[in-house]
């Protein structure tokens, strides 16, 4: 499936009945092409805590698989977990629960705890040049969102993720950038313009990530069968 059936399914309230054995069948292609040493895709860990599988990158419209695993150690971040996104976000939980903690961001006078990074991606670079811009945040609405349930979040909401209930969960993560908004991220007043390469994970570990993301995604379509 490709991102217009995906997004159909989802906003039909059928994706329970579907994402779950797609998905699967997903992990499982990975896995064929790791062992026969071309994988249709390659595993990033990210910074935010997920392991990304780029599934379908088509314009504007992206579909990935994310998933938060004890298996694979996050990318160290550079800023901090605050960020909002130039697209906008609709996403099937598979299994575990995902918590969306929206962040209030107001300007403020002069220097501040925090700035404003632009995120900007060319290829495996990501750069994050400081703007200068300095803000205060606060906590806003707090939303969490279990097996089997699906929630979006528009281009340009700051926020940050967690998973609850342990480490595991994955989603089906679908994009649809917004034209005029940038991918930004909250950090340190002091930190300069860096730029920060994507870090793949290797072999073993996305191995072991996907056959045990694999259970839980049966585990969880069964249970939602009976």
């Amino acid at each position: 499936m490709r991102y217009e059936e995906i997004s159909a399914q989802i906003r039909a309230g059928t994706a329970a009945r579907t994402l779950p054995a797609w998905a699967g069948g997903v992990l499982a292609e990975i896995l064929d092409g790791l062992a026969a040493g071309a994988p249709p895709v390659r595993a990033v860990r990210h910074p935010l805590g997920f392991l990304c599988l780029p599934v379908e990158r088509s314009g504007d419209l992206g579909v990935c698989l994310h998933i938060w695993t004890p298996e694979v150690r996050p990318a160290p971040f550079t800023t901090s977990p605050v960020h909002c996104h130039s697209w906008e976000l609709l996403s099937f939980v598979l299994y575990g629960t995902v918590r969306n903690v929206r962040v209030d961001v107001e300007e403020a006078a002069g220097r501040a705890p925090q700035q404003v990074f632009e995120v900007l991606s060319r290829g495996d670079v990501d750069e994050l040049r400081a703007t200068g811009r300095a803000v205060h945040c606060l906590p806003g609405r707090s939303t969490a969102h279990r097996t089997g349930e699906s929630y979006t979040l528009p281009a340009g909401v700051f926020h940050s993720t967690l998973i609850e209930g342990g480490s595991d969960a994955a989603t089906v993560a679908l994009g649809r950038h917004t034209p005029g908004g940038g991918d930004l991220s909250l950090g340190p007043f002091g930190t300069p313009t860096h730029r920060v390469h994507r870090s793949r994970s290797d072999q073993a570990d996305t191995e072991r990530a996907l056959r045990r993301s694999a259970r839980r995604i049966a585990a969880a379509h069964c249970s939602a069968r009976r």
